[in-house]
């Protein structure tokens, strides 16, 4: 055998060894989620020290849970926080010796990274599933910024984490589209985890077809406008249709919301419009309700 070959084989066997030791220390942060008396189970991930863990809010049900740790420490959690709209929860559990989560921030992805998710699919405790980044921001289901990554994902891996190849949680896993496997961006976790739920415009709306320089669009027709509302003190008024948020057109009802979640509490998001046949941009300061989550 060549020399080179040799060196080839060696190296392979280094990476798969190196790779192996990632994916021990995902698991060592990657819980299992389950109600009391469930019979299915979703994962989780230790997000900090002090026993907060962030899961999917459709994993997250029960007002209490409870987390199986890697060492099958089995701990009572409390649900502190919820946001359907993202599909995240968080958990807190009174545990010590916890290690948390490495993030990083999953608008560095590239395509083509390798990344790997854990969890319990299928019952399987702390499988692990290797693939690579399809698309590391790319609008998906309810006009949200998704990783998307083609790896294989089961019940059970709902909640858990998509690491790259050092084991830096880069989202939460949550669902699969067209087979690829569809995370909540890790950016997206920590705006939940360390600030204000997501800002509301404060409108009832309705889809409609407009026509634009003689093309169909979609627009939003404006049907109410709640008082003291974000929308109220920008001057968006009964009856406008907005085309656009923050210069994007849309191109589902579900956009405005992922514009929104982009844009962030506290920020500025302009809204593009027309009103009585004009063409016009307003600027929606937004602010964000509810709280941090604390751990208990």
């Amino acid at each position: 055998m060549s020399t080179s070959v040799t060196d080839a084989l060696e190296r392979g066997a280094q990476v798969a060894g190196e790779l192996a030791d990632v994916a021990e220390r995902v698991r060592a942060f990657t819980v299992d989620v389950a109600a009391p008396g469930a019979g299915g189970t979703g994962s989780g991930v230790i997000w900090r020290a002090d026993g907060l863990i962030i899961t999917n809010a459709h994993v997250a049900r029960a007002e209490r849970m409870t987390v199986t740790m890697h060492d099958g420490r089995a701990c009572d959690a409390a649900v502190v926080a919820r946001d359907d709209a993202r599909d995240l929860a968080a958990l807190t559990v009174d545990a010590v010796g916890l290690e948390p989560a490495a993030v990083r921030d999953a608008r560095t992805l590239r395509p083509g990274e390798l990344v790997l998710a854990v969890g319990s699919p299928l019952g399987i405790r702390g499988a692990v599933a290797a693939g690579i980044v399809h698309a590391p921001s790319a609008r998906g289901p309810g006009g949200r910024r998704w990783v998307r990554a083609d790896l294989r994902l089961a019940p059970g891996n709902s909640g858990g984490p998509l690491t790259d190849a050092l084991g830096c949680v880069v989202g939460i896993n949550s669902m699969i589209v067209a087979g690829l496997a569809m995370a909540i961006p890790s950016d997206v976790v920590q705006r939940f985890v360390d600030g204000p739920m997501q800002p509301s415009l404060g409108i009832v709306a309705r889809p409609v077809l407009v026509s634009l320089a003689g093309d169909p669009a979609l627009g939003l027709l404006v049907l109410d406008v709640r008082p003291a509302s974000v929308a109220s003190a920008s001057g968006l008024a009964t009856g406008d249709v907005l085309i656009a948020a923050g210069g994007h057109p849309f191109d589902s009802p579900n956009d405005l919301m992922g514009e929104l979640d982009e844009a962030g509490p506290d920020g500025v998001l302009p809204l593009t419009l027309l009103r009585g046949g004009r063409r016009m941009t307003l600027d929606a300061r937004l602010r964000g309700g509810g709280s941090r989550v604390e751990a208990a």
